[in-house]
């Protein structure tokens, strides 16, 4: 029987950086040997650990260098560029039914 390898991939967490998250992105810009960007921050965690960051302003970026990490700068820039442009992230569900509720047109009566 022939065995085939799968490439498992880990679920990846994009959130705003926290107060929580101070030792952590000290770590991170320690092993990339640089500083930690200017707040506010986005970040990709994985497994629990915070992986890379980058400034929303655009500024900087760090990320663990001993794992790839490329994909999730690229998509921590993107979201830094929704969130400068003020694009609306998912929101809350209240927010969004809200949303939904005003947009909704009265549906024509049947016979």
């Amino acid at each position: 029987m022939a065995h085939t390898k799968t490439q498992s991939h880990p679920d990846v967490t994009v959130r705003l950086a926290n107060s929580g998250d101070h030792n952590a992105l000290l770590r991170l810009a320690t092993l990339d040997s640089a500083t930690v960007p200017s707040s506010p921050i986005v970040v990709a965690e994985t497994g629990g650990e915070l992986m890379a960051a980058v400034a929303i302003d655009g500024s900087a970026a760090i990320a663990d260098p001993f794992h790839p990490t490329a994909a999730l700068v690229q998509m921590l820039e993107l979201r830094a560029v929704q969130l400068r442009s003020g694009a609306p992230g998912r929101g809350s569900l209240r927010g969004r039914l809200a949303g939904a509720l005003s947009d909704s047109r009265p549906v024509p009566h049947l016979p």
